[in-house]
């Protein structure tokens, strides 16, 4: 089923039902109301519903508040309106990247950056699933996850809450979390924020500048290939202008969203992101979020008095609404009457804590400095301990600790001391409060571990890209005591490493939700090897990124209150940035080692491109013990595209024993070569995705540094 936008006769399509007059909806015998009759398809119910309805009613479905509080009749600012129809169901939304947040009795997940790092489709799939339950119990049927943005700057504050900078991978991964979300068929997700939504600084008063193939192949690519995938319930626009129009009244909602990718959920605004009635309704706004402000029934009266808005814009954004709500199962499986006042079982613990340690990269360890080996063990970091929570989440806004509670979190600290006491090993601990000190408890240690971070969330974007509480000073003077010296790094974004050389082992852990202690004492002692890779590039520094040294790339220049943000670096973000002005990255995007060694030989492209591409290449386990690769399939378009730089094209986790060797077949099928336009670019002039004729250059390894090298030529 595909919505357009539909003229006034839609609604005389639907089944006669009898005008119904306001009511308590409890004391309706719901069975005699075609909207629930569940033998009808989603939009025959929706259309039957809104054809029982008064204009006011259907008006109700515009804004948040009124259409999930259907007996409530009136918001501030004195609006009012009729009591719904009956039969219709409440409905909570809450946020929700890592986890029901705002909310007690919950699981805290790590944050969905780490998500990403596992490129692992099927965990994000059941941690969605998971999300759903305990959000259902906790009386909320509507999360606003998963979360997509490109990752033009790391700066941005809401980095973590992001799948990476990839359109493929985050595209995908998003898929995976929506269909987990959705899974049981009582609550719907959300993907946001569309679009172009790559900064905090002043994300309200900015536009975002981009031509329309950077549009398209950058930014609106994951949201197509998401929607696609998942059929989410809706979709929020963003707060930013995009070329100096609003993203809530922009055209591309229709355009793109609706038309061309063919989404048939309803697009809801974020929080105060609505800035005009008429503009915003018929460009393709559904649902303003919150209270009526924008699509008030005196306002909406007004516009259609003036004949800025018709009676078939309403009913169409009021039947994508109902239409996505029925489909969805909110209209057949109530919230309970009571929520249960803890959630978070064990299977979800253990979900969050695969994540922690699916999601966590190590970056580097020579020497064979971990797993950990001796018996006496340095632990060094604040956030190791007393102030785990400041990085079990992001921060809470309006001004608690954090969005999760993380009320059962096991400190790393008190996972890594039960861990090695296992072993007979004892654990020393230092707050890292003076370097100094810091440094005598390492000197005595057979191994230190030391704690970095960084904080960040939303509103703001960071400054730097360095270790905040004078993390780089710490490890210097740790490392300096001890030559084995293993750097934990909870971050939500890249970070600049002027300490790299001076230390063995650096594992990055991001925001690893309330299960990040054990999660971590099993990668550090080698109970689990890790297997996860970057969805991000680390930069040697900030200098080396899109954005740097050019203010109207970013932070933008401001013009008459808005921040005008130039995005001519056009396709050149994240890897493809580094690969096509070559820089070299301090770790490149999908990089990530394991306790063992992979090595990748006999690649073989074979295939017309047009119906089906197969990338087929042996793996083998060179070291000496069992483990994980994320082999990774990137292309490079004829030069005729003006592409500078290749792209992701496919993945696969790969489990090999000691010295096994697997041939690894990545399939690029008809329908992924169309939909997720794996060897297309856009050609504005075409107003279409074109796959060019020529030479592609496909490279196979476990990064986008790879060098495994075949060809394939495209007529």
């Amino acid at each position: 089923m595909r919505f357009r936008r539909f003229g006034a006769a839609l609604l005389l399509l639907a089944p006669v039902a009898p005008v119904v007059t306001a009511g308590p909806a409890l004391a309706a015998d719901c069975s005699t109301y075609p909207w629930m009759d569940r033998h009808r398809s989603p939009e025959q119910r929706a259309r039957a519903l809104l054809a029982a309805s008064s204009p006011h009613q259907i008006y109700r479905w515009l804004v948040e508040q009124p259409a999930n509080s259907p007996q409530q009749t009136e918001w501030a600012g004195d609006v009012v309106y009729p009591v719904q129809v009956p039969c219709t169901p409440t409905v909570v939304y809450t946020d929700g990247p890592d986890g029901i947040r705002f909310t007690d009795g919950v699981t805290a997940f790590p944050a969905t950056i780490a998500t990403a790092s596992t490129w692992n489709e099927p965990l994000a799939y059941v941690k969605g699933a998971a999300q759903a339950e305990e959000g259902f119990q906790k009386g909320k049927n509507v999360i606003l996850a998963p979360g997509i943005a490109s990752g033009r700057t790391p700066l941005s504050g809401r980095i973590p809450e992001y799948l990476g900078e990839d359109a493929l991978l985050s595209g995908l991964m998003a898929a995976a979390g929506a269909r987990g979300i959705q899974s049981d068929h009582r609550v719907l997700a959300t993907l946001k924020h569309y679009v172009a939504n790559e900064q905090e600084l002043d994300r309200q008063t900015s536009s975002s500048n981009a031509d329309e193939r950077t549009l398209r192949q950058v930014y609106d690519l994951p949201f197509e290939i998401a929607a696609k995938r998942s059929s989410p319930g809706s979709i929020m626009c963003s707060y930013n202008q995009i070329n100096g129009v609003y993203a809530c009244e922009h055209p591309r909602q229709n355009s793109v969203l609706k038309d061309d990718v063919g989404f048939d959920g309803y697009v809801m605004s974020d929080f105060g992101s609505v800035h005009s009635t008429a503009a915003s309704l018929v460009n393709g706004l559904d649902q303003e979020l919150n209270r009526p402000i924008w699509f008030t029934p005196a306002k909406l009266d007004a516009a259609m008095a003036a004949g800025e808005i018709t009676q078939g814009q309403v009913d169409a954004a009021a039947l994508r609404v109902v239409t996505a709500y029925i489909r969805g199962g909110l209209f057949d499986h109530p919230l309970p009457a009571t929520p249960v006042a803890d959630v978070s079982t064990l299977a979800y613990k253990t979900i969050a804590r695969t994540v922690a340690e699916q999601g966590s990269v190590l970056l580097k360890n020579i020497r064979n400095t971990l797993p950990i080996r001796g018996t006496r063990i340095a632990v060094i970091g604040s956030t190791a301990s007393e102030s785990a929570h400041s990085v079990c989440s992001l921060p809470w806004r309006f001004g608690n600790p954090t969005t999760m509670r993380c009320e059962d979190l096991v400190t790393p600290l008190a996972a890594i001391t039960a861990r090695a006491a296992v072993g007979g090993a004892t654990v020393v601990y230092d707050n890292g409060s003076d370097p100094a000190a810091a440094a005598v408890t390492a000197n005595g240690a057979d191994i230190a571990v030391v704690f970095g971070h960084q904080r960040t969330g939303e509103f703001t974007d960071l400054a730097d890209l360095r270790l905040q509480g004078g993390g780089d000073a710490l490890i210097s003077a740790v490392a300096a005591a001890n030559p084995r010296t293993v750097v934990v790094l909870q971050t939500g974004s890249a970070v600049e490493m002027p300490w790299l050389d001076q230390v063995p082992a650096v594992l990055q852990n991001w925001y690893g939700g309330e299960q990040m202690g054990p999660a971590l004492a099993a990668l550090l002692f080698g109970d689990v090897n890790p297997s996860g890779k970057l969805p991000m590039t680390f930069p040697r520094s900030l200098a080396d990124t899109p954005t740097a040294g050019d203010v109207a790339r970013y932070p933008g220049v401001v013009v008459d209150g808005i921040r005008q943000v130039s995005y001519n670096e056009g396709l050149q973000v994240g890897y493809r940035w580094y690969e096509a002005r070559g820089i070299d990255p301090l770790f490149a995007f999908g990089y990530g080692l394991s306790y063992t060694s992979f090595a990748y030989r006999d690649l073989e492209v074979t295939g017309d491109g047009r119906d089906g591409v197969r990338i087929r290449f042996r793996l083998t386990n060179t070291g000496k013990r069992s483990g994980t690769e994320v082999a990774q399939a990137y292309v490079s378009l004829p030069s005729a595209t003006g592409e500078l730089a290749k792209r992701l094209v496919g993945w696969s986790r790969v489990t090999l024993g000691p010295g096994r060797s697997r041939t690894v077949q990545i399939d690029l099928r008809r329908s992924d070569l169309a939909d997720l336009h794996l060897l297309q670019y856009h050609d504005p002039a075409r107003s279409g995705w074109v796959t060019a004729r020529g030479t592609y250059g496909f490279t196979v390894g476990g990064s986008s540094a790879a060098t495994l090298h075949d060809t394939l030529r495209i007529r």
